[in-house]
């Protein structure tokens, strides 16, 4: 089974987004990050998908997930 796309919306200084990217590294899952404090367009992809600024916003596959749900994640990756 291939792995669904996995998209991490970050900021430096946000511990969750640190506590999520740690969680993939560990699992193995790869992923793309953007931090959306300094870059504009992606901040403005991240609030298009889910209407609000708090971080992280974890996009997997079609679905986004805000805040680190360790148990929704790990749910949508099959994990």
């Amino acid at each position: 089974m291939d792995q669904k796309e996995v998209v991490v919306y970050s900021t430096p200084t946000c511990a969750f987004c640190h506590m999520a990217k740690e969680f993939f590294t560990e699992k193995g899952v790869e992923f793309t990050e953007y931090d959306v404090a300094a870059d504009e367009a992606k901040r403005a992809e991240m609030l298009e998908k889910t209407g609000q600024m708090g971080v992280p916003v974890i996009v997997i596959g079609d679905e986004a997930v805000v805040g680190f749900d360790q148990a929704r994640i790990a749910e949508l990756l099959g994990l």
